[in-house]
C-alpha cells in the first residue's frame, strides 16, 4: 500500500507541475493576475506530494519491503539502518527522486523567501521551474519508476559497498543542492528574457540564489573528494574521473556566473553574457545527469542504466538547452550594452576571469566527451586521464587565481594604474621573495611549488590590502565584501594543500610480516598482524600498524579488507591518522605467503588543507548571501524594477 501511495503522489505531482508550468507563464504573458496567482500554491502542493513520495520510498527501504524491485536490488536485511535509509538514493530511480525532491525544495524556497519579487516575475520564475519539474517527473514515471512491484523476494542484493559509508548520508543531497540550485538562476534568466527586463534588479534577485547553489556545490564536490580519498583505498583526492568532471564543469561556470552577476548588478554591464552563463551552468548540470545516468560512462560514481533512459534524458536536454538558447538568440539583441568601462578596470578583470573559467570548462568538457565521440563513431576506445587535464587545466587556472587578487582592488569603470601598482608592489615583491625561498626549507626546490606558494601568498596579501582599505574608509560591515574575501582565502588554502601534497607526498608499497617495520619520512610503521573481522553484513581482516616518531608512539591504525556477504564484493577500508600538517595513510592490499600482507603507506603533507579551503569558500558564499541588500521589502523590490 505504501509504494502505491508513493506512486500516486508522483502522478499528482506531475499534474501539479504541469499546472505550475503553464498557467503562471500564460498569465504573465497576458497580464492575468488570477492565473499568475496559481504559481505559489501549485509549487507548494507539488513539493508536498513529492515529499510524500520520497517518504514512501524511504519507508519501503527501512522496513525491508522486498516486494519493491528498487528495494530488492539495492538493500539487504542485514544492512545497517542508516544505510537502508541512504539506499533510498543509492539507485538510479532513487537518485532521480532525490533530484526531483530537491528541485521542489528550491521552488518552495523561492515562493517563501522571494516575496519582494513583482508578481509577474514570480509567476515566470516558478513557472519555468515547474516545467523543469514536469520533465523530471515524466522521466521517472515513464522510465524510472522507483515503486515498481515484483514477486516478494526472500532478501535483497545489497547496497553497493562503495555507498555503505557515512559520507554517503550527506554527500549526494549536498551535491544535488548545488546541481539543482542552478535551476533557480536558470529560471530567473529565462524569466528575465521572457519579460525583457534584463536590468540590475534581475541580477540582484538572482544573485543570492546563485551564490547559495554555488556554495552547496562547492561543499558537495569537497565531500566527494574527501570520500574518494579515505574510502577507495588508493590515497588520491582527485582522479579526473568523468563523473567528477560532470560536477566540476557547472561549478566553474557557476563561479563565472556569480562574478558576472556582480557586474550586472553594480554597473548594468554583461547583461546578455550573464544570462548566457546562467543557461550554461544549469545546462551543464543537466549534462552531468545525462552522463551519469545514461550508461555511457564507466565510473565508480555512475549508474549503468537502460539506454532508453539515456535517450529520454538526451531529448529533455536538447529541449531545455535548445529552447533556452533559441530564446536567448531572439532576445539578446534587444539588450543594451550597459555601462561603459575602460580597458583597465574591474569590469575588464572580471571579464578576463570569465573567459579563463569558460576556457577551463571547455578543456574539461573536451577531455570528458572526446572519448565518447570516438567510441560512438567506431573510431576506437581511448582514455583521457590526469596527464591531459593537468597539462591543460593548470596553465589556465594559474593566471585566473592571480587575477582574482587584483580584481577586487580595482575600481569600477577605470583604474588608475600607477595608484593600483603602488598599492600592490610591496605585496607582490614580498610574495615573490617568500615563494622563491620557502621551498628551500622543505629540502628541495621545485618550480611548481614556488608557483603554488606565489599564487596563495598573492591572494592572502591582496585580501589583506582590501580589508585594510575598507577599514580605513569606515565603510562598515558588508557581508558580501567579507564573504567574497573569505572565499578567496579558501582558494589560497586549497592551492597550498594541492601544491604540497602533489609535490612532497611519499608512498611506499611494501610486503610486511608480523613485526616488520617501514619508515616513511620521519614515521616508523610496525606491522602487528591481522585479525579476523565480522561486521553486520560483511566479514574480513583487520590489520594493526603502530606508528612511532623518534621512538615515541604517534597512533595505532587499523586498515581493513572486507568481503560483503550478499554480493561477495571485496573492499578496502583505509585507516588514516589525520593532522593539520600531514596525514598518515594506510591501506591493506592482498594476503601473501607466510602470513605476510601487501601494505600501502603514505605520508601526505597538508592534504587536509584542500578540504579546509573548500569549506572556507562555501562559508564565504553563504556569508555573502546574508548581505542586507538581499533582504529588501516588496515595496523596494518593485521600486527597483
Amino acid at each position: 500500500m505504501i509504494p502505491e501511495l508513493g506512486h500516486f503522489s508522483l502522478i499528482l505531482a506531475l499534474l501539479l507541475a504541469l499546472v505550475q508550468g503553464i498557467l503562471p507563464l500564460v498569465g504573465a504573458a497576458r497580464n492575468n493576475p488570477a492565473w499568475m496567482s496559481v504559481a505559489k500554491p501549485a509549487a507548494r502542493a507539488q513539493f508536498l506530494f513529492v515529499a510524500i513520495a520520497f517518504g514512501c520510498l524511504a519507508y519501503s527501504f527501512l522496513t525491508n519491503d522486498f516486494s519493491v524491485m528498487n528495494v530488492t536490488r539495492n538493500s539487504h536485511s542485514r544492512l545497517p539502518e542508516i544505510y537502508r535509509f541512504t539506499a533510498t538514493w543509492g539507485s538510479h530511480e532513487g537518485s532521480m527522486l532525490l533530484w526531483t525532491f530537491i528541485l521542489a525544495m528550491w521552488t518552495l524556497a523561492v515562493t517563501l523567501f522571494s516575496r519582494h519579487l513583482p508578481e509577474d516575475m514570480m509567476a515566470r520564475v516558478v513557472g519555468v521551474m515547474g516545467l523543469v519539474s514536469f520533465g523530471f517527473l515524466l522521466f521517472m514515471l515513464a522510465t524510472s519508476n522507483p515503486f515498481l512491484r515484483m514477486e516478494m523476494a526472500m532478501d535483497g542484493s545489497d547496497l553497493n559497498p562503495l555507498l555503505q559509508d557515512p559520507g554517503m548520508v550527506v554527500h549526494p543531497p549536498i551535491l544535488y543542492m548545488g546541481y539543482v540550485g542552478f535551476s533557480v538562476a536558470f529560471a530567473f534568466a529565462i524569466a528575465a528574457l521572457l519579460s525583457g527586463k534584463l536590468d540590475a534588479s534581475w541580477a540582484r534577485w538572482s544573485r543570492p540564489w546563485t551564490t547559495a547553489a554555488w556554495s552547496f556545490l562547492t561543499l558537495g564536490i569537497m565531500m566527494g573528494s574527501w570520500w574518494a580519498y579515505y574510502e577507495l583505498g588508493w590515497g588520491g583526492w582527485w582522479f579526473w574521473d568523468p563523473v567528477e568532471n560532470a560536477s566540476l564543469m557547472p561549478w566553474l561556470v557557476g563561479t563565472a556566473l556569480i562574478h558576472s552577476l556582480a557586474v550586472t548588478e553594480k554597473r548594468g554591464s554583461f547583461k546578455a553574457w550573464t544570462v548566457f552563463l546562467a543557461i550554461g551552468a544549469f545546462s551543464l548540470s543537466l549534462l552531468g545527469t545525462f552522463l551519469v545516468r545514461s550508461g555511457v560512462l564507466s565510473s565508480v560514481h555512475s549508474f549503468a542504466t537502460d539506454p532508453t533512459r539515456g535517450l529520454f534524458i538526451l531529448i529533455f536536454l536538447l529541449v531545455v538547452i535548445g529552447g533556452s538558447l533559441l530564446l536567448f538568440a531572439l532576445r539578446a539583441s534587444q539588450v543594451g550594452l550597459g555601462g561603459r568601462f575602460a580597458l583597465v578596470s574591474r569590469e575588464s578583470f572580471l571579464m578576463v576571469n570569465n573567459i579563463l573559467l569558460l576556457t577551463a570548462t571547455g578543456s574539461v568538457l573536451l577531455g570528458t566527451l572526446y572519448p565518447l565521440f570516438l567510441d560512438a563513431l567506431g573510431l576506437g576506445k581511448i582514455s583521457v586521464g590526469p596527464p591531459y587535464f593537468n597539462s591543460v587545466f593548470v596553465p589556465l587556472v594559474a593566471p585566473l587565481i592571480f587575477l582574482s587578487g587584483i580584481g577586487p582592488l580595482a575600481r569600477w569603470k577605470q583604474v588608475n594604474v600607477p595608484e593600483l601598482a603602488a598599492r600592490l608592489k610591496w605585496g607582490f615583491g614580498g610574495s615573490v621573495l617568500v615563494a622563491l625561498l620557502l621551498p628551500f626549507t622543505l629540502g628541495e626546490w621545485k618550480p611548481m611549488v614556488s608557483l603554488g606558494y606565489l599564487l596563495s601568498l598573492w591572494i592572502v596579501v591582496t585580501v589583506a590590502i582590501g580589508v585594510r582599505g575598507r577599514m580605513r574608509t569606515s565603510a562598515g560591515w558588508s557581508a558580501n565584501f567579507y564573504g567574497m574575501n573569505l572565499a578567496h582565502l579558501g582558494v589560497a588554502v586549497t592551492v597550498i594543500g594541492v601544491t604540497m601534497v602533489s609535490a612532497y607526498q611519499t608512498e611506499r608499497n611494501v610486503r610486511m610480516e608480523v613485526g616488520d617495520t617501514v619508515t616513511v619520512k620521519d614515521y616508523t610503521f610496525r606491522f602487528d598482524g591481522v585479525k579476523d573481522l565480522e561486521g553486520p553484513n560483511y566479514k574480513g581482516s583487520r590489520g594493526t600498524l603502530e606508528v612511532r616518531r623518534n621512538g615515541k608512539p604517534v597512533s595505532t591504525l587499523h586498515p581493513e579488507k572486507r568481503i560483503y556477504t550478499a554480493s561477495g564484493m571485496p573492499f578496502t577500508e583505509s585507516a588514516i591518522d589525520y593532522g593539520l600538517t600531514r596525514d598518515l595513510y594506510t591501506a591493506l592490499g592482498e594476503s601473501l605467503d607466510g602470513g605476510a600482507w601487501s601494505v600501502r603507506l603514505f605520508h601526505k603533507p597538508f592534504v587536509v588543507w584542500i578540504w579546509i579551503g573548500a569549506v572556507l569558500m562555501a562559508l564565504g558564499g553563504l556569508l555573502a548571501i546574508t548581505d542586507r541588500r538581499y533582504r529588501t521589502s516588496r515595496k523596494k523590490g518593485r521600486a527597483a524594477a
